[in-house]
C-alpha cells in the first residue's frame, strides 16, 4: 500500500526489467492485468493498482467533488513510488486518467499505451454529436435504472462495451464487484463527463503514445480514441481484430504485443519533428482516424 493523507493507494509490483505501470477501468482491480502479464512473461518489472473506490484504493471523491483530479493525483503517486521512467498502460477509464497524467508532466513517463479511454468530453468539443448521444443515452438509462431500484443496471454500461449478453456471460464473482461497484462506476462517468478534453491539451504530451481499439468496439468508443491519437504528435492508432472493450482478458496476446511493441518507443524515444513542428508519423496514422 501507498499510505497517504486523503487514504491509502493499492500498489503491488513483481518482476524485474522496464517498469509498467498497469492502470485497470472501472468494476476492476490491478488483477484483471494477469492475463496481459502472463504473456509478457518476465521480461518486465510490474507494477498494478486500482483506481480510486475499487480493491483496496481508498475513494476520495464525492457527489459533491467528484474531479477526476484525485484519480489523477493518486496515479502519480503510484508512478512516483515505482520510480523512474515508467512505461504507462491504461484501460478503458484507467486510460482516460492516463491521459491525464501524461498532459499534467507532474512525474516521468517513458511511453503511454491507452486501451479504449472513454472520452465523451473530446466528442463533445470536437462537434461528435451523435457519437457523444450514444454515451449520454447509455449513461441516462443506466442512471435512471439504478435510481429506480434496478441492482444490476450496471449490465447497460457492460453490455454497450462489450454487446449485448456480456454481462451475463460473466463469471457470478465479476458480475457480483460489478455490481457493488455501481456508485462508484457513476462517479467514474461523471468524472469522464465533467473534465474539459480538446486536442490542443492531448498535444502537449510529447512522449510515445499507443491508442488501441477492438474491431468490435462501439463506434462512439472508436471514434474518441481515434481524435485523441490524431491529437498527439507521433501516437499510433491500432485496432486488434475481433476484440472488443474487454480485450485485457479476451486478447491478451494481441494485447501484449501492442505494449511491448510501444515499450521499444519509449526506450528509444521518438524522432525530432519536422520542419512543421508537426511528426510525420501523426500526418501519417490521422488520415482516418479523424481529427476535429
Amino acid at each position: 500500500m501507498i499510505e497517504e493523507a486523503l487514504g491509502r493507494i493499492e500498489y503491488e509490483e513483481r518482476g524485474s526489467g522496464p517498469t509498467l505501470v498497469l492502470v485497470p477501468g472501472s468494476c476492476s482491480t490491478g488483477a484483471a492485468w494477469r492475463p496481459v502479464m502472463k504473456v509478457l512473461g518476465g521480461n518486465f518489472r510490474f507494477v498494478t493498482t486500482s483506481l480510486l473506490g475499487y480493491g483496496a484504493t481508498e475513494e476520495r471523491r464525492s457527489e459533491s467533488d467528484p474531479s477526476v483530479l484525485y484519480e489523477a493525483e493518486m496515479l502519480e503517486a503510484v508512478v512516483g513510488r515505482a520510480g523512474g521512467n515508467v512505461h504507462l498502460v491504461g484501460h478503458s477509464f484507467g486510460g482516460a486518467v492516463a491521459l491525464i497524467v501524461a498532459m499534467r508532466k507532474r512525474v516521468k513517463i517513458a511511453s503511454l499505451t491507452v486501451l479504449e479511454a472513454p472520452l465523451p468530453s473530446l466528442l463533445r468539443h470536437c462537434h461528435e454529436h451523435a457519437h457523444y448521444r450514444a454515451f449520454r443515452e447509455m449513461t441516462d438509462a443506466y442512471f435512471a435504472a439504478y435510481r429506480g431500484g434496478d441492482g444490476d443496471a450496471i449490465r447497460t454500461m457492460i453490455d454497450f462495451y462489450g454487446g449485448e449478453g456480456t454481462f451475463a456471460s460473466w463469471p457470478e464473482k465479476v458480475r457480483a464487484y460489478a455490481v457493488e461497484t455501481t456508485p462508484v462506476n457513476m462517479l467514474d462517468w461523471v468524472c469522464a463527463y465533467d473534465h474539459p478534453l480538446a486536442p490542443e491539451m492531448l498535444a502537449a504530451i510529447d512522449i510515445p503514445v499507443s491508442v488501441v481499439v477492438g474491431g468490435s468496439s462501439h463506434p462512439a468508443i472508436c471514434r474518441a480514441n481515434g481524435f485523441a491519437s490524431a491529437s498527439i504528435g507521433g501516437a499510433t492508432f491500432k485496432t486488434i481484430g475481433g476484440a472488443a472493450h474487454f480485450m485485457i482478458s479476451t486478447h491478451p496476446a494481441q494485447v501484449a504485443d501492442l505494449i511491448a511493441a510501444n515499450v521499444t518507443r519509449g526506450q528509444r524515444r521518438l524522432p525530432s519533428p519536422d520542419a512543421s513542428g508537426t511528426s510525420r508519423s501523426l500526418s501519417e496514422h490521422a488520415v482516418g482516424a479523424g481529427r476535429c
